[in-house]
């Protein structure tokens, strides 16, 4: 398989991309329209690739499950964002919590199955999110976890490795880490 790499696994929404406000809960766009990138994603997620890193995308997406938006459509926000920023590969969970999927967040699943994919060394990886499922996820595959402090989230609170206000400032955090010490 050859030499393993570092990734940054990246939540999609609040991360990537504007939030939408629906019944004043945070929510995921549900059209190519409301998709919105933040303005740092594309010139930060170049300097993480220029670093070495695989830029993987994993997103829970229920509203597909929940008949709230159809695959198509989540394929073409997808299409959009791969189009707007530098990323290597898309995950989203398309269930819903009843279902009980290995995939869905706070489950390691789609972490776990996109690191076999692309040869990814989780001891040098991160995942950077903004809700404590998030964070849940990247600890139970054994990557270092940024929290991105939002309005909606618990903070200090998550239990993440670290807590930033923005997406660029994880580049100097994420390039000046030693490698973490390999699992016994």
């Amino acid at each position: 398989m050859g030499t393993l790499r570092p990734a940054i696994f990246l939540d999609r929404d609040g991360v990537l991309n504007g939030i939408v406000w629906r019944e004043g809960k945070a929510a995921s766009p549900r059209s190519v329209a409301e998709l919105a990138i933040e303005p740092e994603a594309a010139a930060t997620l170049a300097a993480l690739k220029a670093a070495g890193f695989l830029l993987l995308v994993v997103t829970n997406q229920p509203d597909v499950r929940r008949g709230l938006m159809s695959d198509a459509t989540l394929d073409a926000i997808h299409a959009r964002l791969a189009q707007a920023l530098p990323v290597d590969d898309i995950f989203a969970c398309r269930h819903d919590n009843a279902d009980l999927c290995a995939c869905r967040k706070p489950r390691p699943g789609m972490v776990l199955d996109l690191a076999a994919r692309h040869g990814v060394d989780l001891t040098r990886s991160w995942l950077v999110g903004d809700q404590d499922r998030d964070i849940q996820c990247g600890q139970a595959a054994g990557v270092r976890t940024v929290l991105l402090a939002r309005p909606y989230n618990s903070g200090t609170e998550s239990g993440a490795d670290h807590v930033i206000d923005t997406l660029s400032q994880a580049v100097s955090l994420m390039v000046r880490q030693p490698a973490m010490a390999a699992p016994q």
